[in-house]
C-alpha cells in the first residue's frame, strides 16, 4: 500500500484521477478508506422570539412590560422597564407539595455592578453575600405578594428579581415589585392578584409620583403604597414629622396611581399568560375540627379569660390542652386527624380570641382594646457607654446602645443608588434567649434587618443635620425579652440612649403597634365587623389581622410600616387607625420624658481640626505606622479626610491625651488664650524656652512661672519638664510669649509671717539666690513719690571706684557682732570684697525682681517711686526704727550698727538706717544662724557697681 502511495505521489495524475476525485479519504493510522461524498453545509436558520410588550403611563412617566424574550424556561417571566432602568422578576414554583404547614415562598433581589457598567470593588471582583439593602427589596416584594397566596397552599416558590440596568435615577425596587406581580400572573400559580406598587413624595407640600433619587433628597415624605384594585395590601412611609391628617391623604393619592398597574398586567396575561395549574390545597376537615373544637374549646376559652396569666403560663397551659386532645386521637387511630392536629387547635383558638375581641372587646390580658401595657423607662443604664436606655412595654423589653464614631466610620453603601454612606446605623437584634428558646445565631437576619431598618427612618428624622453633628452614630437594639412590638419599643429604646449620650435632637420619638381584627363574612368575603387594637401582643399579633407599626414624635409620622394577613385591607380602616397610633404615642411620649427631656452632657468629645495635607501625611506616617501608634496608645480614633482630621473619643481624659500627641507631632495654630502643653528646652537667667505645638518655641519668662515671685527658674523647671501653659502674646515676628501662672488660681491672701512694716522696701540680690517676694505680705500698690528730693542714692561706678581705692581694709580681721548677738552663735568668716561681676549680677537680678514685685513693698507715706526700677538703682525709702544715717556720709571703712533685715540662702540683707540697705555674703561653710531683728556691728568695705553698700561684720575685739 505504501508503494502505491509513493507512486501516486510522484506520478503527475490529471486531476479527476486523484484520491478524493476517486472517492478516497485521506489516509489515517496507515489505513485507506472511501471518503464520503462532500456537499456544501447548510447555513443556520434564523430564530424567532415571540414577545409581547404593554406600554402605559404613570406619573408622566412611561412604563412597559416585556415578556417572551429572555428567560423563556421560567414558570413567568417578564422585564419592566422605566426611562433606562430595566428589572428582570422570574417565577418558578416547586411541582411536589412541602412538608411544612405554611407556604415556602422566597424573594431574592440582587443589584449587579454592570448594570451600572462598574466592576465590583471586592478582592475578587464578583458579588458576595446579600446586602442590606437586597434584603429590603426582598421583603418589600414579599410583603403584598404573600397573603394571596391560596389558603393551604404549600408548594414552593420562589421569586427573582434582577436589575438588568439601572440609570440611577429611579429606584429599582418599585419596577421590581410590580414585574413579580406580573410574572405571577403569567405564571401558572394560583394566586389573587395582581397588585400595582407606586412611590410618592412631598416636595413644597405637593405630592410627587414616582419622584427620581435627587427629588426623594428634598422630600419630606417617601411613601411605598402597594393594593389591589380595592383594598391596600402594604404600606411603608418614611417622613419629616408628617400629620395624620396630611399622611392619609397621601394615602388616598398613592391608591389611584398604583391601580394604574393592574390593567396592563391583566391584558399581558391573557396574551401570553399560563392556564392555572390545579394544585393539591392542604385544607383541615370539617370533621376534625368539629371534634378538636369539642374536646378543647371550652378549656381554650378559659385559658384566655385569665388575664392573670403571662405569656408562657398561657403557653403552657394550650400545650397540655394538645396533648390531651392528642391521647384521644391516639386511642380512636385516627391518623390523619393527627397529623394536622397542631392546626386545628391553632384554629380554634383563634376563633376563641377573635370572637372575644369583637363580642366583648376585652382581650387576652385584660386590656382594653385602645389600652396601653405599662411602661418602664430607664436612662443612663450603663454609664460606661456614650448612651445607653433600657424600655420596658409589658412583658417587651429592649436595651439599646449608643457608640458615637469620627465620619470615617460611617458605612459604605455599595448600591446603585442611594447615598454611598451612611452615618446613623440601627442594627436590631432578636436573640432566641428573649423567647426562652434554643437556636442558632447565624449571620444576617431579613426579620431583624427589616426591623433595625424601620427604627432607623423613624430616629433619623430627629437627628440634627451632618454640618451641626458630624458624628457617626450606630444603636444597637437588643432585644432582652419579646411579647410583641420589639420595633417600636427599639424606637422608643433609642431616642432615650440618644439623648443620653448628649445628641441634640429636635424631639423624642415613641412608636405602637395596632391590630386588628375583622368578622368576615364566608360567603361573600366581606367586613361585617371589625375592632382596633392598640399595643398588640405577640399572640394578637399572632391571631390578628394585621400589624400597623407607626412611630412619630407630638408633631407627627416619622416612620410607619404595614403588614397584614387577609388578602386586603380596606383604606379607611387603615386610615382610622392613625389615629389610634397618636393617642397611644402621647402617652408614651410622657413616660420618655419624664425619664429624660434635654440631651445629656456629651461624654464623648470629637475635635475636628484643619491642617494641610503635607501636615496629615505626617501624622499618618509611613504605611499609617504613626496614626495606628497614635490610637493604641491614647483608646481614640482618628478620622483623616481631605484637609480635615477628626478625633473621637469616650471622654474628656482620652480626647486631651490624643490632641496633645497630635499637637507635638504636626501642631495647631497658635492662638493667643489657647492652653498648650510642650517640653522645657532650655532655662536662662530670664526664663525657659518651651517647645511645643509640632516643634515651635516660646519664652516662659520667670515672671510668668508664678503668682509667687521666683528668684530661679531652676526652681520650678528643668530641661525636659513636660508642662501645660497658655499663650499670652505672639507678635508678627512669630515670637511667642508663654505663662504658666496665667493656669493657676490667683491667690486670695497671705499669711502673715513678719510684723507690718511702715517703710518700703526694696533689696537686690543676686549671690543670695532668694527673690523678694519674702519681703513682708502686707503691701501697698506702688504710687510715684512726691517727695522734692528722693530717698534713692545712687553712686556713679566711677565714685564706687574712688571709694575703694582710697579705703584700706583688712581683710584678715576678724569680724565683731554686736553685744545683742545670741551668746550661742558663733560666727568665723573674714570680710571679703565684692567682685564686679557679682555686683552686677547682684544688680541685674534685684532690677528684674523688683519690676515684677514692685507692687508688693511696703510703703510708709511717700509710696515707692518704680522708675527707680528702670534705672537698675536701689529702692530706698524713710525709717523711723533705724538710727539716721547720710548716705553722702557712708563710706568705706565707715562702721555701724545694723539689723538683719533678711535672711537670704546666701547672705544677709542689712538694714543700716535712715533708708539704707545694705548686704552681707556668708563664707564658705559659716553657720548662718541669724533671726530677724538682730543687731550686728558692722563696717562698709565696698560698694557694689550699682552703689550698693557691702559690709563685713565687726569682731568684738576690735570694737
Amino acid at each position: 500500500m505504501s508503494s502505491i502511495v509513493r507512486r501516486a505521489r510522484s506520478s503527475s495524475l490529471p486531476n479527476f484521477l486523484a484520491w478524493r476525485a476517486l472517492g478516497f479519504r485521506t489516509i489515517c493510522s496507515g489505513g485507506l478508506g472511501i471518503a464520503p461524498s462532500s456537499s456544501p453545509p447548510a447555513s443556520a436558520g434564523i430564530k424567532i422570539l415571540e414577545s409581547f410588550k404593554e406600554e402605559f403611563e404613570v406619573g408622566s412617566r412611561v412604563v412597559t412590560l416585556e415578556t417572551g424574550k429572555i428567560a423563556r424556561f421560567t414558570n413567568g417571566s417578564v422585564v419592566l422597564g422605566m426611562d433606562e432602568t430595566k428589572v428582570l422578576s422570574t417565577v418558578t414554583c416547586a411541582k411536589s407539595k412541602s412538608p411544612g404547614d405554611f407556604l415556602p415562598l422566597t424573594v431574592d433581589y440582587q443589584e449587579k455592578m454592570f448594570a451600572q457598567g462598574l466592576i465590583p470593588n471586592t478582592y475578587m471582583r464578583r458579588e458576595g453575600a446579600p446586602k442590606e439593602r437586597e434584603l429590603l427589596c426582598g421583603r418589600l416584594i414579599d410583603r403584598p405578594i404573600r397573603p394571596l397566596f391560596p389558603s393551604g397552599f404549600y408548594h414552593e416558590v420562589q421569586i427573582m428579581a434582577n436589575v438588568l440596568s439601572s440609570d440611577g435615577k429611579q429606584d429599582p425596587d418599585i419596577l421590581a415589585a410590580n414585574a413579580a406581580s406580573a410574572a405571577l400572573m403569567l405564571s401558572d400559580v394560583p394566586w389573587g392578584g395582581p397588585i400595582g406598587v407606586i412611590r410618592l413624595g412631598r416636595i413644597g407640600g405637593q405630592i410627587v409620583v414616582n419622584p427620581t433619587m435627587d427629588e426623594l433628597s428634598s422630600s419630606d415624605l417617601h411613601l411605598i403604597y402597594a393594593c389591589t384594585r380595592d383594598k391596600t395590601m402594604m404600606i411603608d412611609v418614611q417622613a419629616r414629622e408628617i400629620t395624620e391628617k396630611d399622611l392619609a391623604a397621601a394615602l388616598r393619592l398613592a391608591h389611584p396611581e398604583a391601580v394604574k398597574y393592574i390593567d396592563p398586567q391583566i391584558r399581558l396575561a391573557a396574551k401570553a399568560g399560563k392556564q392555572k395549574k390545579e394544585y393539591k390545597l392542604s385544607m383541615l376537615s370539617e370533621k376534625t375540627l368539629e371534634k378538636v373544637t369539642d374536646l378543647a374549646a371550652e378549656r381554650i376559652e378559659s385559658v384566655f379569660t385569665d388575664p392573670s396569666r403571662g405569656k408562657f403560663e398561657r403557653g403552657e397551659a394550650l400545650e397540655n390542652i394538645g396533648k390531651d386532645v392528642e391521647k384521644v386521637f391516639e386511642e380512636e387511630g385516627d391518623q390523619e386527624s393527627l397529623s394536622i392536629l397542631p392546626k386545628a387547635v391553632d384554629t380554634v383558638r383563634k376563633k376563641i380570641v377573635r370572637s372575644r375581641i369583637i363580642s366583648e372587646g376585652f382581650r387576652v390580658d385584660g386590656r382594653h382594646l385602645d389600652e396601653v401595657r405599662p411602661i418602664y423607662c430607664e436612662s443612663h443604664h450603663l454609664p460606661a457607654l456614650h448612651g445607653s436606655a433600657l424600655f420596658s412595654r409589658g412583658d417587651t423589653q429592649v436595651l439599646c446602645t449608643i457608640t458615637l464614631g469620627a465620619p470615617g466610620d460611617a458605612q459604605r453603601l455599595d448600591s446603585l443608588v442611594g447615598p454611598p454612606k451612611k452615618k446613623f446605623m440601627l442594627h436590631y437584634t432578636f436573640p432566641p434567649f428573649c423567647t426562652d428558646e434554643v437556636g442558632k445565631k447565624l449571620g444576617l437576619n431579613r426579620r431583624e434587618v427589616g426591623h433595625g431598618t424601620l427604627a432607623e427612618k423613624a430616629l433619623l428624622a430627629v437627628m440634627p443635620p451632618e454640618e451641626d453633628f458630624p458624628y457617626t452614630v450606630r444603636i444597637n437594639s437588643e432585644v432582652m425579652a419579646s411579647d410583641g412590638s420589639t420595633s417600636m419599643a427599639s424606637v422608643c429604646g433609642g431616642s432615650m440612649a440618644l439623648m443620653d449620650a448628649g445628641i441634640p435632637l429636635r424631639a423624642h420619638v415613641a412608636g405602637v403597634s395596632v391590630g386588628l381584627v375583622t368578622d368576615v363574612d364566608p360567603s361573600s368575603g366581606e367586613i361585617k365587623d371589625y375592632r382596633i387594637v392598640t399595643d398588640i401582643l405577640g399572640l394578637e399579633d399572632h391571631l390578628g389581622d394585621m400589624d400597623f407599626k407607626i412611630a412619630g414624635t407630638r408633631n407627627g409620622v416619622t416612620a410607619s410600616q404595614l403588614d397584614i394577613k387577609p388578602a386586603g385591607i380596606p383604606l379607611d380602616i387603615v386610615c382610622e387607625s392613625l389615629e389610634n397610633a397618636r393617642k397611644a404615642r402621647l402617652q408614651i411620649l410622657d413616660h420618655m420624658e419624664r425619664e429624660i427631656n434635654s440631651p445629656r452632657d456629651q461624654q464623648c468629645r470629637l475635635a475636628t481640626l484643619k491642617y494641610t495635607n503635607d501636615a496629615l501625611r505626617n501624622l499618618i506616617g509611613p504605611m499609617g505606622a504613626l496614626k495606628r501608634k497614635i490610637e493604641e496608645e491614647t483608646g481614640a480614633r482618628l478620622s483623616i479626610d481631605d484637609g480635615t482630621l477628626t478625633i473621637v473619643a469616650k471622654n474628656q481624659a482620652v480626647m486631651d491625651k490624643a490632641q496633645e500627641k497630635v499637637d507635638y507631632i504636626i501642631g495647631r495654630e497658635i492662638v493667643v488664650g489657647g492652653v498648650y502643653k510642650g517640653t522645657v528646652t532650655s532655662i536662662k537667667e530670664y526664663g525657659a524656652f518651651v517647645e511645643f505645638n509640632g516643634g515651635q518655641q516660646g519664652l516662659l519668662h520667670m515672671s510668668e512661672l508664678s503668682h509667687e515671685p521666683v528668684s530661679k527658674v531652676s526652681d520650678v523647671l528643668h530641661i525636659g519638664k513636660y508642662i501645660t501653659m497658655m499663650c499670652i502674646d505672639s507678635d508678627v515676628r512669630g515670637n511667642i510669649k508663654l505663662s504658666l501662672k496665667a493656669l493657676l488660681p490667683k491667690p486670695t491672701s497671705r499669711p502673715e509671717k513678719l510684723p507690718v512694716v511702715k517703710e518700703a522696701v526694696s533689696v537686690e540680690t543676686s549671690s543670695f539666690g532668694e527673690a523678694v517676694a519674702s519681703l513682708p505680705s502686707v503691701v501697698e500698690p506702688p504710687q510715684k513719690s512726691k517727695l522734692a528730693v528722693p530717698a534713692v542714692v545712687i553712686r556713679t561706678a566711677v565714685e564706687c571706684d574712688e571709694a575703694e581705692k582710697s579705703s584700706h581694709v583688712d581683710k584678715n580681721t576678724k569680724p565683731k557682732r554686736a553685744a545683742t548677738v545670741k551668746p550661742d552663735r558663733k560666727l568665723k568668716s573674714t570680710a571679703s570684697k565684692q567682685t564686679v561681676k557679682e555686683d552686677e549680677t547682684l544688680s541685674s537680678t534685684a532690677t528684674e525682681e523688683s519690676r515684677d514685685d514692685c507692687g508688693e513693698t511696703l510703703t510708709q507715706e511717700n509710696k515707692l517711686n518704680c522708675t527707680s526700677l528702670e534705672n537698675n538703682s536701689n529702692i530706698v525709702s524713710s525709717s523711723k526704727e533705724s538710727p539716721s544715717i547720710s548716705a553722702r556720709k557712708l563710706k568705706i571703712g565707715t562702721e555701724m550698727t545694723a539689723k538683719v533685715h533678711q535672711i537670704r540662702t546666701h547672705g544677709l540683707v542689712l538694714d543700716l538706717g535712715g533708708g539704707i540697705r545694705g548686704m552681707y555674703k556668708f563664707e564658705g561653710d559659716e553657720e548662718t544662724e541669724f533671726e530677724i531683728g538682730d543687731t550686728l556691728q558692722v563696717k562698709c568695705t565696698s560698694f557694689s557697681s550699682k552703689g550698693i553698700p557691702v559690709m563685713a561684720l565687726v569682731d568684738e575685739e576690735d570694737v
